[in-house]
């Protein structure tokens, strides 16, 4: 049986967006570990606080957790955009990458305010 974040749409492309940042910072050639390293830290980090801002009791608790997720989610683009200048990415892929954070940094702020529309 799937924890009810797992149903979450913005949680699967969350775990995607990581996956891919994953697969491109191995590709980064010796010296680039600061960026690789960082890279995956702030991607992964965004589904991580959607999961535990599920598994909170209280309203104001999951929104701080979605608000971090998404904070991770401004993070990525810096470090995306390093990635471009320093031709470790081409401009397609960047992008793309930079295409599905912005849709799941607008469906965090759409939980958010969801969370602030509900009673409980």
């Amino acid at each position: 049986m799937p924890f009810a974040f797992e149903k979450l749409l913005v949680y699967q492309k969350a775990v995607d967006f990581a996956d891919q940042a994953t697969a491109l910072a191995e590709q980064f050639p010796r010296g680039f570990g600061y960026l690789a390293d960082q890279l995956c830290r702030a991607s992964l980090s965004i589904s991580a606080n959607i999961a535990e801002g599920n598994g909170r009791f209280t309203k104001a608790e999951r929104k701080n957790f979605f608000g971090i997720a998404r904070g991770s989610v401004q993070e990525c683009v810096p470090l995306l955009a390093v990635a471009r200048r320093r031709g470790l990415l081409d401009a397609v892929a960047h992008d793309k990458l930079k295409s599905a954070l912005e849709e799941i940094a607008r469906m965090l702020s759409g939980l958010i305010k969801g969370l602030d529309k509900r009673d409980t």
